[in-house]
């Protein structure tokens, strides 16, 4: 079996030439526009979640109706695993580029049946089935873009794989930042009636016209040379067995080191319905809150990034962790006894820069668990079961916890045991990639 360690050892050969920064930027747009168009769909889905049970999921209780519409959201999770096999083993034989250009294509085919889909009171119990199928296929889409587009931007630059794989992160900042405006705009120019006839497919016709400004810009961005190395060396690429039977541990260490980013990522997506509800502040002050986040996220992941490529990877991101862990409640248990327009937006800001600096290393750390030969398999696999069982269920069990202790505060004692679990992964991956002489990526 490969070993991922090989590839940066200081004595492994050459290393791939570092892009020039043209075809740097480029290549940080062609990987990063996918990521960002998947974020802007599911964070968009969550901020409407409200509107979007009424209109798909009617009921006569209004929680049963939220946790249907989150079901829909969590739902389309358990298939990203699948996207992840098919489309990360693609990436792996065929390219990273096909495998890109096929993922974007799924995308904004569920993208565009969300945008054009009659509601329940139109179609009946149509609606949310086919709302249900749009998701899986956006699941699916996503489940290979992430493992397809990190080892791209990985490859392309070798000696400096933390700020070019941060930018998947900072796209998704990106995709906050956008769906935060759109929402402040739309509930604060919009009426309710509006809102629930025609406002909140607004979102989502935006993101479907993005969608082929990436595959134009996909087009014209080549595999790195890293790749085309591997795939000279004629050895067997992308495997789904031999990840999961040969690379388990990579695998397991990818999914905990994952578990509190994800998961706070769609904490942050909860937040403007955590504002109506518990807080009862207006709609448009928890999109403006999670704006803060978004502009965060965009502007701090790439420095961090940057960083980890000088002080280390697991240095960092242990860092930030330890601070989730001290401040998380705090900052919460404040909010709560204290809600109001600047409180939420401190709260916000705290928590973006806590996970910018904890998810900005975390691509790189992921590539460099596995072998460039089965990299968009292994990243794949590993970050897309991480989601589902850390991510798209997070809003499903925030609204259960609240639902049933009728504390606001009782999510947070499951992330605060998410940053646990992923502290420990941390420890045990630096172990994994530690190697004689320096190391600066560990």
């Amino acid at each position: 079996m490969d070993s991922p360690l090989a590839e940066h050892r200081p004595d492994a050969g050459p290393q791939a030439p570092a892009a020039a920064p043209a075809k740097a930027y480029r290549v940080i747009a062609a990987a990063s526009i996918g990521n960002a168009l998947e974020w802007f769909d599911v964070v968009v889905y969550a901020f409407f979640a409200g509107t979007i049970a009424k209109l798909f999921f009617p009921s006569a209780d209004d929680t049963v109706s939220l946790l249907l519409t989150f079901g829909t959201f969590g739902v389309s999770y358990v298939v990203r695993p699948l996207g992840a096999a098919v489309l990360g083993r693609y990436a792996d034989r065929a390219g990273r580029k096909p495998a890109l250009m096929m993922s974007i294509r799924l995308m904004m085919l569920g993208t565009f049946l969300i945008t054009v889909m009659p509601t329940y009171s139109t179609i009946g119990i149509a609606a949310p089935i086919a709302i249900l199928l749009s998701r899986l296929i956006q699941g699916f889409s996503a489940g290979g873009e992430f493992g397809s587009a990190t080892a791209l931007l990985a490859e392309h630059t070798p000696r400096m794989r933390g700020f070019m794989a941060s930018w998947q992160f900072a796209s998704q900042g990106v995709a906050t930042l956008l769906a935060s405006s759109f929402g402040t705009v739309l509930t604060s120019t919009l009426s309710n009636a509006q809102l629930e006839s025609w406002g909140w497919r607004i979102p989502f016709a935006f993101g479907l016209l993005v969608g082929p400004i990436g595959y134009a810009i996909r087009r014209y961005v080549d595999d790195a040379a890293e790749f085309v190395r591997a795939t000279r060396q004629g050895t067997e690429r992308g495997p789904v067995m031999a990840v999961l039977r040969d690379q388990k541990s990579s695998v397991l260490l990818s999914i905990g080191a994952l578990a509190l980013s994800t998961a706070v990522t769609y904490m942050i997506s909860y937040i403007p319905s955590f504002a109506v509800e518990q807080l009862h502040l207006p709609a448009s002050t928890g999109f403006e809150a999670t704006m803060v986040a978004g502009v965060v996220l965009t502007v701090v992941t790439p420095v961090i990034g940057y960083w980890s490529d000088r002080v280390g990877r697991v240095r960092v991101m242990s860092v930030f962790a330890v601070l989730f862990l001290l401040l998380l409640y705090p900052s919460f248990a404040y909010l709560v006894a204290h809600p109001g327009f600047g409180v939420i937006l401190a709260v916000m800001f705290l928590i973006g820069l806590l996970k910018a600096g904890y998810f900005a290393p975390l691509p790189a750390l992921m590539t460099e668990l596995f072998p460039t030969a089965s990299r968009a398999t292994g990243v794949a696999l590993s970050y897309n079961i991480g989601v589902m069982l850390f991510g798209g269920t997070t809003p499903l069990v925030i609204v259960s916890l609240i639902d049933v202790t009728g504390n606001d505060l009782a999510p947070l004692w499951y992330l605060s045991g998410l940053a646990v679990l992923s502290l420990a992964a941390l420890l045990l991956a630096r172990r994994r990639l530690r190697t004689p002489g320096p190391a600066p990526t560990v």
